[in-house]
């Protein structure tokens, strides 16, 4: 009742259906099949990182797809088509999957060799990335909407982002459900059958305009036909030329590094990553207000102090005995489905709990409470990894699912939350997904290059992660330095960069902000359902 308040059904229906089909579905299973697919090829645990970064990549081009939404409508709609051609390219990509893999697919690319293996691996890692980019778009295009409107309702809180969290670990839930039994069966092509179900699914309700939005035309001021069904917003562009030029190139720079870094040199990735993440603090300090600034840097420091070591961890678990003979030994159906599903569950009640008790906080203790919690989840891994828990009489299945499992579920719900309302209130009118992408965007950026730093502990601390004669021994020492301390000693110092408002207030006044000019008043709009409207929100073509 609360959300119908404010946000159309039409919209909510949308919004449901790509957080639980595509982000909480598809998204959710080739993420969740890259350790069994990979592994499956004998690609070690730094190689399997480096191509699950390249795969998030699109993730991090969210900038540049805000930008593309906003300054060229297709046909007059600015989300509409672009929503369509993400769900087209998803669907390419899992109909190749469909073609490539069929019973013994994968031994006999590692029968003829590692150029086989190398071939079958980029094939995934490409059409991966697809459905990576269809979900990476359609989040962008309703984040964009609903934060257009939480700007416009700032009394609806955090509510908008509960619902997209729900659905997309409903989704979630059920998904993980098939994918570790059938991933241990190796059932591949049953698996990119549903991927190509999931993917097809949005197609419809975003074709009829679920995804609510003015029609845009030629004959609106500052609306140039660019070429036959594509519209320019030239108002929008010469208004704002240097951030529209920033966020564009600072959503292409991530694939670009992340593909550098997989495909030619690690150490040159991430150094050309190191400086472009320099680049674009420097730049937002130049281009926006302070306020939004101080945001992104926290974000920077907060993201970049956590190196991503999933890749290590995952290679460990499911160890076999040749490999490491005192490990764990999980199987794909415990450690992704099991513990998945106790995962996602623990989410559910994560996000009941911060909607009844945190939004109500401000965002900075929302923060620190979360980056305390998150640092103190890797004990569980050091506890296993030591084998502290067997001489304690704790099976590893048992200790792993109550600790694991629980804690960093918990932590991704806790910091997503709050985050996601950040950037929904810091995004400027008329500019909702240009900015909330660039927002989000570089966060994803951070993300990445977190997962590259990850790659290169990896790969630099000696640790062997796969055939006969494994070795974990440096993995102990890397999650107390990487995971619990430095986390913690730089994570919480940055929270002070955000303002320390309820999450019910508007982080910035944009009336007020002098970081535009408003020059006109009473613009025709349109609410959620596409109906004019007259209403002072500046349109995107008068910025």
């Amino acid at each position: 009742s609360t959300l119908s308040s404010f946000f159309s059904w039409k919209f909510l229906s949308w919004l449901g259906l790509i957080n639980f089909a595509v982000t909480g579905g598809v998204f959710t299973l080739v993420m969740s099949l890259g350790l069994p697919l990979f592994k499956e090829l004998g690609i070690d645990a730094s190689r399997q990182q480096l191509y699950m970064t390249l795969i998030m990549s699109p993730w991090a081009m969210k900038p540049f797809i805000g930008v593309a939404s906003d300054l060229f409508p297709i046909r007059g709609y600015n989300k509409r088509y672009f929503a369509i051609y993400s769900i087209l390219i998803g669907l390419v990509g899992c109909v190749v999957l469909l073609a490539l893999y069929h019973s013994g697919t994968t031994s006999r690319a590692v029968d003829q060799g590692s150029s086989a293996v190398q071939h079958l691996a980029d094939i995934i890692v490409i059409c991966f990335t697809a459905v990576s980019y269809e979900s990476a778009t359609l989040d962008i295009l309703g984040e964009g909407k609903y934060s257009e409107l939480m700007r416009k309702f700032p009394e609806s809180g955090s509510s908008i982002i509960s619902f997209k969290f729900g659905w997309a670990l409903a989704g979630s839930i059920i998904t993980q459900m098939y994918v570790g039994p059938l991933s241990d069966r190796g059932h591949w092509h049953v698996l990119f059958w549903i991927a190509l179900a999931l993917a097809l699914s949005p197609l419809y309700p975003t074709i009829v305009g679920w995804l609510p939005e003015k029609k845009k035309t030629s004959e609106d001021p500052g609306i140039t036909k660019l070429c036959p069904g594509v519209l320019f917003d030239k108002g929008s562009f010469l208004q704002k030329k240097i951030p529209f030029i920033v966020i564009t190139v600072s959503g292409l720079a991530g694939p670009l590094l992340a593909a550098v870094t997989t495909y030619a040199d690690l150490t040159i990735g991430l150094i050309a990553s190191a400086l472009m993440l320099v680049a674009l603090a420097l730049t937002t300090y130049f281009v926006f207000p302070r306020v939004v600034y101080n945001i992104i840097l926290s974000v920077m420091l907060m993201s970049v102090s956590s190196p991503s070591i999933g890749s290590a961890l995952s290679y460990f678990y499911t160890a076999d005995e040749q490999c490491l003979p005192d490990g764990p030994h999980f199987n794909y159906t415990y450690y992704i489905t099991l513990t998945g599903i106790v995962g996602s569950v623990v989410n559910f009640v994560a996000v009941v709990l911060y909607q009844s008790f945190m939004s109500t906080w401000r965002f900075r203790p929302a923060l620190i409470f979360t980056i305390v919690v998150g640092s103190l989840a890797p004990i569980v891994d050091l506890i296993i990894v030591m084998r502290w828990n067997i001489k304690w009489g704790i099976s590893d299945e048992l200790f792993f699912l109550l600790g694991n499992a629980v804690f960093e579920s918990l932590v991704t719900i806790l910091i997503g939350i709050p985050m996601s309302s950040i950037f929904a209130k810091i995004a400027p009118p008329g500019m909702e997904s240009a900015v909330f992408a660039y927002t989000v965007g570089i966060t994803n950026f951070c993300n990445m290059l977190s997962g590259l730093l990850g790659s290169g502990i990896i790969e630099w601390s000696g640790m062997v992660t796969v055939g006969d004669n494994c070795n974990f021994d440096q993995l102990p020492y890397i999650i107390v330095l990487w995971k619990v301390l430095i986390p913690m000693l730089i994570g919480i110092p940055a929270t002070f960069l955000i303002p320390n408002v309820l999450q019910t207030e508007n982080l910035i006044d944009w009336e007020k902000e002098r970081w535009y000019e408003s020059e006109h008043e009473g613009v025709g709009t349109s609410d959620e359902d596409g109906e004019d409207v007259e209403d002072s929100r500046i349109e995107p073509h008068l910025l």
